[in-house]
Order: C-alpha cells, then structure tokens, then sequence
C-alpha cells in the first residue's frame, strides 16, 4: 500500500513573521504562510507541487517518514495521487511510452498525456492502464 499523507514542519520566521513550512522527504518543497491554518493549506499546494515536479523530471517520489512530534500532515490531492500511481507504476515496469501505448492500443502521445501531472485524465482511463501495468486501486474509508 502507497502512503501519500507527508510531515511537515512549520518553522517560526522571526524575521518576517508567520512560519516558514518544509517537508523532511521533499527538501526542494518550501513555501510559508502566516498562521498554522495558512501553512498548512500552503502545505498541499506545495507538496503537489513538488511532487509533480518530480514526475515531470523523472525522479523518485519518496514514501513519506513517519510522523515525529511537532509535526503536522499535508496530504496530496486524490487527483494527484492517482498521477503518483500511474508514474510510479510505469517506473516500476521498466517499459517506455510507446510499448505502454503499444499495449493499451493508444497513441504515445495520450500516454504522454496520461503521464502528465496537469493532465486531467478520467478515473476510467488511469485504472485501465494501473491494469495493463499490473495494478489496481483498492479505496478504504477510514
């Protein structure tokens, strides 16, 4: 099971007031805000951010560490998560573009698209092709 809920840690800016928010997995994601609310609202923002950063420039997306005192949560958008997987899943593969589209009877450019972060791609089409990459989505309500 995939975990995307990451801990954050708020920092006091004493230099400009309100809190300066970063994440221990994802040391490239930094953004701020002026109240607890704020930040953490900023938090999502930019923890989608980073993530799709990485998708887009081929790295690894981390599993989130365990939440240490003092910390707070910020969880990635089920959109997002749903990208996270298909990326994450191709990567495990081994396969480039054009054998996925090969195997899905799609052109490489819609698995250029499926595989892009700011791509809205349908529910449908995402769990069609976690199945030909062998995977599924399996949804619990906690």
């Amino acid at each position: 099971m995939t975990n995307f809920i990451f801990p954050v840690q708020l920092t006091p800016d004493n230099e400009d007031g309100g809190y300066v928010v970063t994440f221990r997995d994802l040391p490239e994601a930094i953004t701020q805000g002026d109240s607890i609310s704020e930040c953490l609202t900023e938090a999502v923002d930019c923890l989608e951010e980073a993530i799709a950063a990485r998708i887009n420039d081929n790295r690894e997306i981390p599993q989130p560490s365990v939440l240490q005192e003092g910390e707070y949560l910020a969880e990635l958008p089920l959109t997002m998560i749903f990208k996270t997987l298909v990326y994450q899943a191709f990567r495990e593969k081994e396969i480039n573009k054009t054998q996925l589209a090969r195997q899905l009877n799609l052109d490489e450019k819609e698995i250029r698209r499926i595989l892009n972060p700011r791509h809205g791609t349908k529910l449908s089409t995402i769990e069609r092709v976690l199945s030909a990459l062998g995977k599924k989505i399996e949804v619990r309500m906690m």
